[in-house]
């Protein structure tokens, strides 16, 4: 289903195809009347506290290790004011938009709970930038995970008072009075508390988290593919992914890689023409035969992964949070649940495309190609085929390994002792979105480098949904085996056929939904 242009944001959880909408494809933002009467019914709360004489943290006091300041009414807005600048203390490369536009809708999800104080108007600006295409510059470092993603939400809010670099729809980058007057909106005074509940909160780790949960269903149901077509090249036996033997071990997982696996290869040339009692191959190396249980158990682990995401998005991450009359100190801003995960999912990256990169290799060694030429090269000797694919496949999944480490088991104090234990959330996060494009590129090398070694299986023809992805890289401009040319450009598009789902898209057209 093609995602919603826009979407509605109420008292409850957004879903993480309307993260995905929001972040990746535009899609504009609209508070539901329920948040509305929400937001202003905590924002009620927070004025009487405002009012009264009893310091309340956030609301009348300083913040972190300068909470113990009671603050004077006419000094709040100031407090406000200088909260969101001074935080707004990132460096670094900017990042991308798309993680900057989901740590913004994730931040209006929850002051939409009514549990974080802000004012209708406040609330309503941010979707606005949202709608209106407005994309503050957000920079790599800044955020140890708690309280939240403070640097990363500072530079947000900054521009919702009117400063700080944006970009603006066209992508252009200019100030944010500009960029707001522009789009006929105008800044906002920040109220009591409303800079603390514009900042602190896990959005910028758990958009990012989201996203990768995304492409990692897609990057697995391809990888099943390019082990499917390894399989098949390399003239492995499709027997061992039968139902009965998933079933000896029970992981939803496996049982649904090992399936795809069946149905990709079905109907395949190249599988028959070794299956009769001739064949003298006993079992399979362990990158062929073990596929569903690598795959399988990066699917299991992805799902966990959604399972905290899902409970996040549901969560209202602020503190103090406003409860029915009163505001109340917590530390549900900790991003440990979320960093976990991130660093777990890191670890399933760099599995699957280790394996993926051993079955590239087993095609270009003649010693285990079962006839195949050299590097599957023209004329080898003056051709090196894809030799050196396989040495970028290498360079990526090294690189994956050292991303693997975990980054939420480190803390360093901060605010005086006040924080002396963060999650590294963000950290996390970073790291994991540069393993799921490394990923996406060492399949591509597998897809690419089994689709040649099909092609050289001639006159032996590949199952029905192989050959669809053969036509694809075709249809491409990757035309197949031939005298060596530029390869770098090739590799490029089939990295891109895998990132927008193209190598799935094709294998589907043929046998119906993958798993």
């Amino acid at each position: 289903m093609p995602p919603p242009t826009t979407v509605l944001v109420g008292t409850g959880p957004v879903s993480p195809d309307e993260v995905v909408a929001v972040a990746r494809h535009g899609a504009r933002v609209a508070i539901a009347p329920d948040a509305r009467d929400a937001i202003a019914r905590a924002r009620t709360v927070v004025e009487a506290l405002a009012a009264g004489p009893t310091p309340n943290y956030g609301v009348s006091t300083g913040f972190g290790a300068l909470a113990t300041r009671h603050i004077a009414p006419e000094l709040r807005a100031t407090l406000q004011r200088s909260l969101v600048r001074s935080h707004a203390a990132g460096s670094g490369p900017e990042v991308e938009r798309e993680v900057v536009r989901g740590l913004m809708l994730l931040r209006l999800s929850t002051l939409a709970t009514g549990r974080t104080g802000v004012r209708p108007e406040t609330a309503q600006l941010l979707a606005d930038l949202l709608s209106h295409g407005i994309t503050p510059v957000v920079h790599e470092y800044g955020s140890l995970g708690c309280s939240g993603d403070l640097a990363p939400l500072a530079h947000c809010a900054l521009a919702l008072i009117g400063e700080g670099p944006v970009h603006d729809a066209s992508g252009r980058l200019v100030d944010a009075g500009t960029a707001l007057a522009e789009a006929g909106l105008t800044p906002v005074e920040l109220g009591a508390k409303e800079g603390l509940a514009l900042i602190n909160g896990t959005d910028g780790m758990l958009g990012m988290l989201v996203l990768a949960i995304h492409d990692l269903r897609r990057l697995l149901r391809t990888a099943d593919v390019a082990a499917a077509m390894s399989v098949e090249g390399l003239l492995g036996t499709d027997r061992v992914f039968a139902a009965e033997l998933q079933a000896l071990r029970p992981h939803p997982g496996q049982a649904a890689s090992a399936a795809n696996l069946v149905r990709v290869l079905a109907g395949s040339g190249v599988v028959a023409s070794h299956r009769g009692p001739d064949c003298n191959r006993v079992q399979d190396a362990y990158s062929l035969r073990c596929a569903p249980q690598v795959n399988g158990a990066a699917r299991d682990t992805v799902e966990h992964a959604a399972v905290v995401a899902g409970r996040e998005l549901a969560s209202a991450v602020d503190n103090p949070v406003v409860l029915d009359d009163r505001v109340e100190s917590n530390g549900n801003f900790h991003g440990a649940p979320v960093g976990y995960v991130l660093d777990f999912l890191a670890i399933v990256a760099a599995d699957v495309a280790s394996m993926s990169e051993r079955r590239t290799d087993r095609f270009l060694d003649k010693a285990r190609n079962h006839g195949l030429p050299p590097f599957l090269a023209h004329d080898p000797g003056v051709d090196s085929g894809l030799m050196i694919a396989q040495y970028t496949q290498a360079a990526i999944v090294s690189e994956l390994k050292r991303l693997a480490a975990p980054a939420s088991v480190d803390s360093i104090p901060s605010s005086a002792m006040q924080e002396d234990h963060v999650s590294m959330g963000w950290s996390a996060a970073r790291k994991l979105r540069r393993a799921v494009d490394g990923l996406n590129r060492v399949v591509a090398v597998e897809v690419l480098t089994a689709a040649r070694g099909l092609e050289l299986r001639a006159p032996l023809s590949p199952s029905p949904a192989t050959a669809a992805v053969i036509a694809l890289l075709h249809g491409a401009g990757v035309v197949g085996p031939g005298p060596d040319r530029h390869l770098a450009p090739e590799i490029e598009t089939v990295v891109q056929l895998v990132a927008d789902g193209a190598v799935v898209d094709a294998v589907e057209a043929v046998i119906g939904d993958l798993q």
